[in-house]
């Protein structure tokens, strides 16, 4: 309509008055309906073609959508194990910060893992001081063989001398049976020294690699014990949390609620441009947005990304071939917002819908001095109706309460 009665004053109300004054034609008399389209019908049709013109122009440069809304993600609360609900922490909703428990589940098991780690660890301990016991013990027995050989040593030189000295004193067979009898201390003494030698090797390889071990499965069945308790990954609030003692969570196929986070919804809102506009939409785009959970409020915006593809052309690999003619809607451009100013979200409820317009600049262009005159008008130009789009918004920011809720019904 704005449209129309702009182009209206370039073509029919000229024309229009021209028959009015200038030829002194009066209304209801020579001037009827039949006469005004009569006369007036180039500048009826010019008139049209104008309004389509200019309403083209406005919405390819000055980019509009219903499509918006200040999307939030969700963070589902799921176990990492399967369990039965032994204890909840919260009731139906709740603001919950990092860190903090939301609900438990049965952990007998774990703890008894735990348990049987901890006593492995002390099995361990207890092998280890054995181990140094044993080193003692064979210190002392390869003492007493060490001594025995010694003495079986000393009898066997002395004797083998007073065989050198006269060959009748001492029998050849007492010398064989002494000569045994130190290989045999030697014997001793490298089987002591051999256990010694076993129980340190138990005390600086085996029983540490034991111990690491078991710390290992103390640690792993620690964390299996700590899984059993669900805590928020993030601060925020969590709603719909129906879960109860003595339920049965799986992570795969019944998560136990949602946990929304703090800063969700209120940085960004999102919003689908048609496919015609992906030539227009930029980064740095200066938009404007207004909200049905605020409002009479015009929200100062700036386009921040414009997502590269398009939802509605993604595939999934699988059996079948897929055919484009199966698409049902084109999709649209997905454009990211953030507020122009701190604050500018501040009370949109998150997940709102609203209605966004961007606003292409060409000031940069025209004052680059590259263009000539007839493009830097034309350029102008484009720039200025902008100022209709705006003026449009504001006028649906203010029949959208009454159009909700006295035409809607709600």
């Amino acid at each position: 309509m704005l449209e129309l009665l702009f182009c209206s004053l370039l073509t029919i109300v000229p024309d229009y008055l021209y028959r009015r004054y200038r030829q002194g034609k009066r209304l209801g008399k020579e001037i009827t309906f039949y006469s005004v389209w009569f006369e007036l019908r180039w500048g009826i049709t010019a008139c049209l073609m104008l309004t389509i013109g200019l309403i083209t122009v406005i919405f390819y440069n000055h980019p509009s959508t219903d499509n918006a809304a200040v999307m939030f993600r969700t963070v589902p609360i799921v176990p990492e194990v399967n369990g039965r609900v032994d204890q909840v922490h919260l009731g139906v909703s709740g603001t919950v910060t990092k860190g903090d428990p939301i609900f438990s589940l049965d952990s007998s098991k774990q703890q008894a893992a735990v348990e049987t780690a901890r006593r492995k660890i002390a099995e361990v301990d207890a092998s280890l001081l054995v181990a140094r016991a044993e080193i003692v013990t064979d210190e002392s027995r390869i003492l007493e063989a060490r001594s025995a050989l010694k003495q079986a040593v000393d009898e066997l030189e002395t004797k083998k001398e007073l065989q050198r000295r006269n060959d009748d004193i001492v029998a050849r067979r007492e010398i064989e049976r002494l000569e045994t009898l130190v290989a045999g201390r030697e014997a001793a003494v490298a089987a002591s020294t051999a256990s010694k030698t076993a129980a340190e090797t138990r005390i600086a390889s085996l029983l540490p690699a034991e111990r690491a071990s078991a710390e290992a499965a103390l640690a792993q069945a620690q964390t299996d014990l700590d899984k059993t308790v669900v805590r928020a990954g993030v601060t925020g609030r969590v709603e719909q949390f129906t879960l109860r003692v003595g339920d049965i969570v799986n992570p795969l196929l019944r998560p136990a609620g949602v946990l929304i986070p703090q800063e969700a919804g209120r940085t960004t809102l999102q919003a689908g441009f048609s496919q015609i506009e992906a030539q227009v939409m930029k980064p740095g785009m200066v938009a404007e947005v207004t909200c049905m959970s605020k409002p009479w409020v015009v929200i100062p915006m700036v386009v921040t990304n414009v997502q590269d593809f398009i939802a509605a052309g993604q595939v999934r690999g699988g059996e079948q071939l897929l055919d484009v003619q199966q698409i049902a809607k084109p999709g649209t451009l997905l454009a990211f917002l953030e507020p122009l100013y701190p604050g500018g979200l501040d009370g949109v409820t998150p997940g709102s819908s609203c209605i966004a317009n961007a606003y292409s600049s060409n000031h940069e262009l025209i004052v680059s001095g590259k263009l000539s005159t007839g493009r830097k008008i034309a350029l102008h130009a484009v720039d200025a109706v902008g100022l209709v789009h705006a003026l449009l918004l504001r006028i649906q920011a203010l029949v959208l309460p009454i159009r909700t809720l006295v035409f809607g019904g709600h």
